[in-house]
């Protein structure tokens, strides 16, 4: 569904009596009327809210058209829109209709949960009529709320309860509006049956369903009174991967860090070529996904423990009412991302979408699955859409969210609980009658529609938008952004407190720098490089280097994109390497280094071994795309390092008496490394002058850094070059050790840098040349003049 701004809140409907008895006897209650919403109240929003309406109505003239988009594009999103605090005004609109208010009804509810402690708080009279053999989830964590929005969903809807009552949801609510297929039929039953809880979205003219029943859903003391909320949509379903895979563990596990949310990202999901309509579960017959770092699918959703006296509701987020953003509750807020990490300070103020930073999916995030099957989708089309917003389901919406890049399973460890749910719920007669209703009209619309010329072009439209590659992928506002417009969207509080903050970071004086630790170039697993790939190249330094997410893992997918893999190395390593010289690398990964070298200092002789089969046919395949000829420049070998890794080694030494040797096969341990030393320097296999460690090698021993520097240290090698440490290693022959007194200066430089108070420049420490010194063989040390510049870089 698409997301739209909310306007100001609406009330919520008073109970009906008679609806009661007409669901009780299987009966469909009136339109109009729901449990919680009845006809009185919703005439007495169309006459209640008329100065609101008049209000709101002048706000949208002064508002520029797609002010909304544009903000969105910049981080921001609906419920950071011009929004005044309107509880006071909803208190005497229900004043002036008669009808309890807000926070009178929320009172009363709280007064009769106290005396019926086993029933939701804030439930209906309805829920729980009909005694059924499967109950409410008990949550040590309370109440634990869903609020949705459908319209005509009815196949949809036992699977999407069925996964939400899995993952330990205690109470569903759903509001719905102009149901044709028994959805709202079967949310009422639900109710019943003490599962699931319906409310009717009477929308008022000029608002759209979703903050129609969001403005509902505010002012309902079942969602008032619960203890942590999450809005989301039908076509979502929330994944967790943390613990056993429920609520309960995952909102602990919040707890244990002191928060009080969790901002979940979406995960697009597509069709995955799946053309026919299918009765299996949605969850189990899309499992192909867009990749986790594709940045346009990164939309969220809040789960967090909410109070209507701080917070609105939003479609992606609430928003904290304008009373308390300048007291002193910003600070009692904590809202983590996806994988546990803190958020940061802005996002309790406005946005509503992850970016690079706070993107997160090692604990949870929400599948969210738009298209479906081309089939399904074909009804969807001519069904219209929840928020009515003009051509929706089109081919550009399509591409968008048909999505098949990368394979996702996770959605499979809910089977087996899911399924006994499903069975459980379809024994009610009612229930099952309702939901095979919904599918038999769905199957009888699609058997109407699928002869006709406009679904063969719809079929074909649909298999050339599939077409589209992730690079070719546009998502924007119709209108091009005011950004000194958005900027002003921004709170006045939020710039004065990143003001006070860093205020607050000088006042305590300079920090040492943040230690850096390799987070690792490839993907965990095996590389995969079939099917070719046919996404974006993106040149880093002389090398193409393609955005593939089975080669490289997510943070460095951000990294290659802005053209910056492996900087330090790329833009080091050529000017410390003596001139003519021969280079050898052991564990070579895809072959950057190598192939930036040959294309930068042709005069150098470079050798280099891979022998994992994933990264070598990457490695191929790179070099290929980048004019590399691996047959000399540079040459890529065999040199399987086998059951004896040091001996392997110290052959291609013998053989190739390299001036320079890179070490970064992970195999190569501090035992290896101390047999390699021991055996080198002997006249058949003469010990290079110049060794670096980098890469996979750094990233397996990062405890065990300090054993190879005394391993290397005692022979006459000294650390320097200039390289971060903790990413590369550069060890020099005959040179002098560097001035403790320099070093101190430049940590000081670098920890005012860091507080943005001088300009950040590529200097770093190395060491001082010597020439006192002879390397174990005297053509093969370093030219000192360029050791010199090297450590001055």
């Amino acid at each position: 569904m698409t997301k739209d701004a909310s306007p100001e809140g609406q009330e919520a409907e008073a109970a009906t009596p008679g609806d009661d008895a007409a669901r009780a006897a299987g009966e469909r209650p009136a339109k109009g009327k729901s449990q919680g919403q009845g006809q009185g109240k919703a005439k007495g929003q169309g006459g209640a809210k008329a100065a609101a309406k008049t209000k709101a109505a002048a706000k949208a003239k002064a508002k520029p058209p797609h002010a909304e988009e544009e903000a969105e594009e910049e981080g921001f999103g609906e419920d950071d829109l011009d929004s005044p605090d309107d509880d006071e005004a909803r208190e005497a609109a229900a004043e002036a209709a008669g009808q309890p208010s807000p926070r009178a009804r929320l009172k009363a509810a709280r007064e009769e949960a106290e005396r019926h402690p086993e029933r939701p708080r804030g439930a209906a009279p309805l829920w729980g009529t009909v005694p059924f053999s499967l109950k409410r989830h008990v949550s040590p964590h309370g109440q634990v709320t869903a609020v949705s929005m459908m319209k005509d969903e009815g196949p949809y809807v036992i699977e999407w309860v069925a996964h939400h009552l899995a993952i330990g949801f205690t109470d569903l609510i759903v509001y719905t509006n102009d149901c044709s297929d028994g959805t709202d039929d079967m949310l009422i039953r639900l109710e019943e049956l003490g599962l699931a809880h319906h409310r009717r979205n009477v929308i008022p003219e000029g608002i759209r369903p979703q903050p129609s029943a969001l403005n509902y859903a505010q002012d309902d003391p079942l969602v008032g009174l619960s203890d942590w909320v999450l809005v989301f949509d039908a076509d979502e379903f929330v994944s967790i991967k943390y613990g056993d895979g429920t609520l309960d563990q995952l909102i602990a596990a919040a707890k244990e860090q002191g928060a009080n949310g969790i901002v979940i990202t979406w995960r697009i999901f597509g069709s995955g070529g799946v053309v026919e309509w299918s009765r299996a579960p949605v969850s189990e017959q899309y499992l192909m996904a867009a990749p986790p770092e594709w940045n346009k699918g990164w939309g969220v959703k809040t789960l967090f423990t909410f109070d209507p006296e701080y917070w609105k509701l939003g479609i992606h987020r609430p928003k904290m009412k304008t009373r308390h953003i300048k007291t002193e509750f910003p600070d009692q807020v904590k809202w983590l991302n996806g994988s546990g990490r803190e958020m940061e300070d802005y996002f309790k103020f406005r946005g509503w979408r992850s970016i690079t930073r706070t993107v997160g999916y090692d604990w949870v995030q929400l599948n969210h699955y738009a298209v479906k099957s081309v089939d399904s989708y074909a009804i969807r089309k001519l069904r219209g859409n929840v928020n009515n917003k003009k051509d929706k389901y089109n081919s550009d919406y399509w591409s968008l969210q048909d999505r098949n890049e990368v394979r996702d399973e996770t959605m499979l460890r809910y089977k087996a609980r899911r399924d006994a749910i499903i069975a459980e719920l379809l024994t009610d007669p009612v229930l099952n009658r309702l939901h095979h209703a919904a599918v038999a009209r769905a199957e009888a619309r699609l058997a109407e529609i699928k002869g006709t010329e406009a679904y063969v072009k719809l079929v074909e439209d649909l298999a050339a938008a599939s077409a589209v590659p992730l690079s070719q992928i546009v998502a924007k506002p119709p209108q091009a952004r005011d950004r000194e417009k958005i900027a002003a969207l921004m709170s006045e509080v939020e710039r004065q407190r990143g003001l006070k903050a860093r205020e607050e970071r000088k006042a305590a004086g300079p920090r040492e720098p943040i230690e850096t630790v390799p987070l690792g170039n490839f993907v965990a697993g095996p590389v995969v490089t079939e099917p070719p790939y046919a996404g974006d190249w993106v040149k880093n330094h002389t090398m193409e280097l393609p955005l593939d997410h089975r080669i490289f893992n997510t943070p460095m997918l951000g990294v290659i994109g802005k053209g910056k893999f492996d900087r330090g190395l790329a833009r080091r390593m050529p000017s410390v390497l003596p001139q003519g010289a021969s280079v050898l690398e052991i564990g070579a990964g895809v072959g950057f280094v190598m192939g930036h070298l040959a294309a930068v200092r042709p005069d150098l002789t470079l050798a280099m071994a891979e022998e994992d089969e994933g990264l070598a046919a990457a490695l191929r395949l790179i070099a290929a795309r980048n004019g590399r000829d691996l047959t000399r420049a540079p040459e890529l070998i065999a040199a399987p390092l086998g059951a004896d890794p040091a001996g392997a080694i110290l052959a291609q030494i013998a053989a190739r008496r390299p001036q320079a040797l890179l070490l970064a096969d992970p195999r190569i341990s501090p035992e290896v490394f101390a047999a390699i030393l021991a055996h080198a320097g002997r006249p058949d296999c003469p010990m290079p002058g110049l060794v670096f460690l980098h890469g996979r090698l750094l990233e397996a021993h990062r405890a065990r850094l300090a054993e190879y520097d005394a391993l290397i240290e005692p022979r006459g090698f000294v650390q320097g070059f200039g390289f971060d440490p903790n990413l590369t290693r550069g060890y020099g022959y005959g040179l002098a050790p560097p001035d403790p007194a320099a070093r101190e200066a430049r940590k000081r430089k670098k920890a005012a840098q860091s507080e943005g108070d001088e300009p950040q420049t590529d200097g770093a420490e190395g060491a001082e040349p010597r020439t006192d010194e002879t390397a174990p063989n005297a053509d093969l040390a370093p030219n000192s003049d360029l050791a010199r510049g090297a450590g001055e870089l």
